[in-house]
């Protein structure tokens, strides 16, 4: 899988960078955390500070065009994106786990 940037643009008041991205596969259209996996990689950022919000692949073809949005810190991102996406990109699950544990415990 090859991540491609296609454009940036900075948004201070959100403490975010919105990304358009292409991705080029061999296969089928990857999964949502493998190619939030490759874009973190791709700009050196951790994975939970990145919120992939769309992926479209047109029929028969190898490349998938994404939008996501690239946080400063998983904090900033888990205050901004609404539930059900935080939920599809499985952040905030570990600490949701934690607590669980901790709640256990007591």
């Amino acid at each position: 899988m090859d991540v491609d940037i296609v454009s940036e643009s900075e948004n201070p008041m959100l403490h975010r960078t919105d990304v358009t991205f292409e991705l080029t596969h061999e296969d089928a259209t990857p999964e949502r955390l493998q190619v939030r996996d490759s874009l973190a990689a791709k700009l050196n950022k951790n994975a939970d500070e990145v919120v992939i919000r769309s992926l479209k692949t047109k029929f028969g073809m190898r490349k998938t065009v994404g939008q996501a949005k690239v946080y400063d810190t998983a904090d900033h991102a888990r205050d901004v994106e609404q539930d059900h996406m935080l939920e599809r990109n499985k952040i905030g699950a570990a600490d949701d786990a934690d607590a669980d544990a901790e709640a256990e415990e007591a």
